[in-house]
């Protein structure tokens, strides 16, 4: 990484954003103002020359672990839930496209109608044309989160770096919202991670990580300005490498 300046210090990065960010303070679906707020950021730093991919999750919408737990058959329930990251990758499209950017949404499981097949050398070629490249429906098999998505396209694209967007300041040794005495950690390794059995990632993307030597950053998403400083090199939220 380089030193804080006036360019960014990443060219290429890989943004996990959860669907529940999309939430805001409502219970289910999307808070028009909670996403134009991140693309509006989002497009900003497109327009500085970063090229960015994005990684969103689904639930908000649908989990598919959540509805195997209510007695769904998991299959069946992790399809809806890739479906959920669709249609929350074509509202956030929809938002950066009101923002000036110019943004292609690549899904893993083939909808020809709404957005393009999942390919990577397409995908590295609109990231080096300046397109913003919203990757849904995760890995396009069940019982892979979204998590384990992220580290696979952010390997697959070549970023610089993953950057998990969280409700929280960065990676803690408890919930800090449950226990007072949880303690922030500014860096850790991947087998910290691993052996802590820190709430960072699921293994498989832990895991992925470590082996491809992915830095992670993970950094509270509803702080405006926090992914802009991160990309520029402050020391923002929690670095895993």
């Amino acid at each position: 990484m380089t030193e804080t300046g006036n360019k960014p210090a990443y060219k290429r990065v890989l943004l996990k954003l959860s669907g529940e960010a999309l939430m805001g303070d409502a219970d289910y679906g999307i808070q028009p103002e909670v996403i134009a707020s991140f693309a509006t950021e989002i497009a900003e730093l497109s327009a500085q020359g970063v090229e960015l991919g994005i990684v969103i999750g689904g639930g908000n919408i649908f989990r598919g672990a959540g509805l195997a737990a209510s007695g769904m058959d998991r299959v069946s329930g992790d399809h809806m839930g890739m479906l959920a990251t669709v249609m929350n990758a074509l509202a956030l499209q929809d938002a950066l496209e009101q923002k000036g950017s110019f943004c292609r949404v690549m899904s893993a499981i083939r909808i020809n109608e709404v957005c393009e097949d999942y390919l990577r050398r397409r995908a590295v070629r609109h990231l080096e044309k300046g397109r913003i490249v919203i990757f849904a429906a995760g890995t396009g098999n069940p019982f892979f989160t979204t998590d384990s998505a992220a580290s696979l396209r952010a390997v697959e694209i070549g970023a610089d770096l993953l950057i998990k967007a969280t409700q929280v300041d960065g990676v803690y040794s408890a919930d800090p919202k449950k226990d007072p005495n949880a303690v922030r950690y500014d860096e850790l390794s991947y087998d910290e991670v691993i052996t802590k059995r820190l709430a960072v990632m699921d293994t498989t993307a832990v895991v992925m990580c470590q082996e491809q030597k992915m830095p992670l950053r993970v950094f509270d998403v509803h702080k405006k300005g926090n992914l802009t400083k991160l990309i520029y090199g402050e020391n923002i939220g929690t670095l895993v490498r």
